[in-house]
């Protein structure tokens, strides 16, 4: 569409073009902050990650008064954002903040382009498949094709997993430069969550050289006791790691000895979504 300008240039009226943005973009200044706005932004994404609390827990994890985070609470709850559970008293994310997520989710090509290879990733290893990218120093799963067996590892779109105990946050970090890591290490503490979490910096980062040498990482119940991952990237047309792809099971099932075969698959799988969406391999 062209919007015509209202100012007389010498009789005529010529095009103006549609601005996406003003004037002053770059300028992040309290002055063009809405602070209510912000203030409802803090509890809407404290209780998305929270869930089930009550009004006198987020005011007081939030730091706000009761009264504010109760209008912020009942504004959002008139979107379908946030809904209350009357019996025990806590508010939770609602379900229109889901169809907020899954409109996110259609922008982008990649989940589309990714369902295909990750059903026939689950059907030749018979193990789920999942579909993750870093956020904010964490990964944030994306899509998940669920095994048929009845013990499955779980991970709904919108879970977030730490990066130094996940498959594919570790494949992911095994892509990154020396700089770019170093910066992550030094920001990030790594939490143990079992025997197995490496939580030494530098042995994660001799585990990481490893990843990259062989293409592909194993979460070894680093982040989930009984459960094990494989996971490989997948990369953009500048060849950087935008994704990662991987199997998640029981050890019983994704045993040390299994590892080498259900690999395959997984880089068969990252490789064919990279040429999918027009990435380019990194080499080793």
């Amino acid at each position: 569409m062209v919007l015509m300008d209202s100012q007389d240039n010498g009789g005529k009226r010529g095009p103006r073009r549609a601005r996406g943005r003003p004037r002053g973009w770059e300028d992040k200044t309290a002055q063009n902050t809405i602070k209510s706005l912000d203030r409802a932004m803090e509890v809407f994404e404290y209780l998305s990650a929270a869930q089930g609390r009550s009004l006198t827990a987020l005011a007081s994890e939030t730091r706000q008064a009761p009264a504010t985070v109760y209008r912020i609470l009942v504004t959002l709850e008139g979107r379908g954002l946030v809904e209350f559970d009357a019996e025990d008293q806590t508010w939770h994310i609602g379900p229109r903040a889901y169809v907020i997520g899954a409109r996110f989710l259609r922008r982008t090509s990649l989940v589309d382009r990714a369902r295909p290879y990750l059903r026939r990733l689950m059907e030749d290893t018979g193990e789920t498949a999942n579909l993750g990218i870093e956020q904010e120093g964490a990964v944030l799963f994306l899509s998940q094709v669920e095994t048929h067996a009845s013990i499955r590892a779980f991970f709904p779109p919108g879970t977030l997993s730490p990066m130094h105990s996940s498959g594919i946050g570790k494949v992911l970090l095994a892509q990154m430069d020396d700089a770019r890591l170093g910066r992550f290490l030094a920001a990030t503490r790594l939490e143990v969550f079992t025997d197995h979490t490496i939580t030494d910096r530098e042995a994660l980062r001799a585990d990481l050289r490893k990843v990259r040498a062989r293409g592909f990482s194993i979460d070894n119940e680093e982040k989930n006791a009984g459960m094990r991952c494989i996971a490989a990237p997948v990369f953009d047309l500048n060849g950087e790691a935008i994704a990662g792809i991987s199997v998640s099971g029981p050890t019983s099932r994704v045993s040390m000895a299994e590892v080498d075969r259900l690999s395959r698959p997984v880089i068969a799988a990252a490789r064919d979504l990279t040429h999918a969406i027009g990435g380019i391999m990194r080499e080793v």
